[in-house]
């Protein structure tokens, strides 16, 4: 069985920092809807608070995670070592779509690196 955390600590933020790719993941509502499962990598992964994530959307692919965000809120982001001992990390949230004529998108933006193809900032409250 795993272990449930209430916040993110020290241990699982260092963790998390440590890889260099993380999976996430979105459903629709519809029964016959389909997942969306992405890797994710780079410096696109912000922990803003305990209880709080950020990425940031680069465009290159589909828009079905930010579709189905706007349908739902419900986004699972995995972390898991590919080095070392194994270790799975899920954070379970409600994603919201920071676009860039969004008030706060200026300063999300600045948690991450420079890059080209900037779509949004996937904030997630956990």
């Amino acid at each position: 069985m795993g272990k449930v955390h209430g916040a993110i600590d020290d241990g699982l933020a260092d963790f998390m920092r440590a890889q260099r790719v993380f999976f996430v993941t979105t459903a629709p509502l519809a029964r016959n809807g389909l997942l969306n499962l992405s890797p994710k990598g780079l410096d696109t992964f912000a922990i803003l608070e305990p209880h709080t994530v950020a990425y940031l959307d680069l465009t290159g692919s589909g828009v079905e995670t930010i579709a189905h965000l706007r349908e739902n809120g419900r986004i699972t982001i995995m972390f898991c070592a590919f080095e070392g001992a194994p270790k799975i990390l899920r954070l379970y949230g409600r994603g919201m779509v920071i676009a860039p004529a969004n008030p706060d998108f200026a300063s999300l933006r600045g948690c991450f690196g420079d890059f080209d193809g900037v779509r949004s900032v996937i904030r997630v409250a956990l």
